[in-house]
């Protein structure tokens, strides 16, 4: 699209950081007359405004905008090489043709977020934020049955690096928002879209730019939702639930570095490195780290033991004994849901020592994926320090805080209620993710965030299991399911 001019984005070439927040000119507003493609098609997306029929056109479009996402290689490494800029120009072209006024934001060049307002008809209510990232992890294509990067749609799925983590989310937010400026809608609340890069490393470049640069374009916005909640998982025995997100453990990636005295492989060393950082590793592998049930993961416990045919007394998650274990152990499929976030953890990940058989290297590395439960910090610090013992230091490689979002208050009931209004005979429950997104990022903005990407998937197909997995694909009736439940929800939100 001619009006987003590349030049300043690309000025600067080899540049870490842009001094100033690079700002490509706003994409031109098409209206919302011109963005109809015809008078039927906005006469049947009219009929939304007060029911919950997206128009044909909007379900055809959550399906090509998937597909076409997909097929933009947006690779995250973690090394700094990734080009979101592409997807995002293309997600801004297709807003402006919503009559809305996207703007896109760099901190390097390359690394492109894309913001755009909805204004809503009650100027006094808090705005909402709807945020997903338009970066993915690496994939190998000889891996896969098709090509990671095809987005091909074969037997009614849309297949690719990013159908379910999270291009599928980004599509039916577009498909839903240009759905509404062809019939005239507006929501009650603003909404802030936000299309963010490098959701799948640090979000340096991504969100935490945007939340420290540029908190104004957020203004308004208590509440937000995204990845990784509301999507099918059928628990065995026709039980179907919707775990929708109300919490994120937090992130507590670590740095190990043992020092030694260096020697031949020969001879006796009491002082060597490797040694040292083996032992600190298997503590940290072998510790059973204690039970810390956060009132997310009670309220998940109790409503999963509910459906189940089981009383889970909330008061008695507090006595001294109370075996967590043993009741995820009658929840049969579903404990998967909750048993990742009753406790921290620490797993160790990544060895660096040596380079030579018969030489003792002075140093050794380690790294560990640590994650704490909302509020479980100090005690996995703690911890941390005593299993790594005197002779291995310890920092954090990356770190971000744990999340909670109240699952008794009016935004869970109606994101609730939106999932079950178009499955009638699902669950909708609360549940913590084991690991993060960027609501992180947000949340130093004061946003409660939700995992809310909603899916109806068929039994077999494992969603948790094709997060960053090969063969990752999404059914096409699955994201026409995600936009009818997205529009339902944001135009009463």
């Amino acid at each position: 699209m001619s009006s987003m001019n590349s030049s300043d984005a690309n000025g600067a070439a080899g540049a870490v950081e842009v001094p100033e927040a690079t700002e490509v000119d706003q994409a031109s507003a098409s209206g919302s007359a011109q963005a109809c493609g015809s008078a039927q098609a906005c006469g049947s997306a009219q009929a939304s405004a007060t029911g919950d029929a997206l128009d044909a056109r909007a379900l055809d479009e959550v399906v090509t905008f998937t597909s076409d996402l997909i097929r933009v290689d947006t690779t995250n490494r973690g090394s700094g090489d990734c080009r979101e800029r592409p997807a995002a120009e293309y997600v801004a072209e297709r807003l402006a043709e919503a009559g809305l006024e996207p703007v896109l934001l760099e901190r390097t060049p390359g690394r492109t977020n894309v913001v755009a307002r909805i204004e809503g008809t009650d100027p006094a209510a808090d705005a909402l934020l709807v945020h997903g990232h338009l970066d993915v992890v690496p994939a190998e294509p000889a891996d896969w049955t098709v090509h990671p990067f095809s987005g091909e749609v074969r037997d009614g799925v849309v297949w690719g690096r990013g159908a379910v983590d999270m291009k599928n989310m980004d599509a039916m937010v577009l498909s839903v928002v240009r759905a509404w400026a062809r019939a005239g809608i507006r929501p009650r609340r603003d909404i802030v879209l936000a299309y963010t890069a490098d959701e799948e490393a640090s979000a340096a470049d991504g969100a935490g730019f945007l939340a420290d640069r540029h908190p104004g374009l957020f203004e308004g916005c208590t509440e937000g939702i995204s990845e990784s909640g509301a999507y099918t998982f059928h628990a065995g025995s026709g039980l179907t639930l919707y775990p929708i997100g109300a919490g994120e453990r937090g992130t507590a990636w670590l740095r190990l570095t043992a020092e030694g005295r260096a020697g031949h492989g020969s001879k006796v060393n009491d002082a060597n490195a490797v040694s040292r950082l083996a032992a600190a590793i298997t503590r940290i592998a072998d510790h059973h780290w204690p039970v810390r049930l956060t009132p997310t993961v009670r309220a998940a416990l109790v409503e999963i033991a509910a459906l189940h045919g089981i009383e889970a007394d909330l008061d008695g998650m507090d006595a001294e004994g109370f075996d967590v274990d043993g009741l995820l152990g009658k929840l049969g499929r579903a404990a998967e849901l909750i048993a990742p976030t009753v406790r921290n953890s620490a797993n160790p990940t990544v060895l660096e020592a040596g380079y030579k058989v018969n030489v003792i290297p002075g140093r050794a590395t380690a790294y560990v994926d640590g994650r704490t439960v909302p509020g479980g910090e100090e005690e996995f610090r703690t911890t941390l320090d005593r299993l790594t013992g005197p002779d291995v230091a310890w920092e954090f490689h990356h770190r971000e805080v744990g999340l909670q979002a109240p699952v008794d208050s009016p935004t869970f009931a109606k994101l609730r209620a939106a999932v079950e209004r178009f499955d009638p005979a699902g669950h909708a429950v609360p549940f913590c993710m084991s690991g993060g997104t960027d609501a992180k990022q947000f949340s130093r903005l004061g946003i409660t965030g939700y995992g809310f990407s909603p899916l109806r998937l068929p039994p077999g197909f494992d969603y948790q299991a094709l997060f960053h997995g090969v063969d990752e694909r999404v059914p096409v009736e699955a994201l026409r399911f995600g936009a009818r439940v997205l529009d339902h929800y944001l135009k009463t939100a």
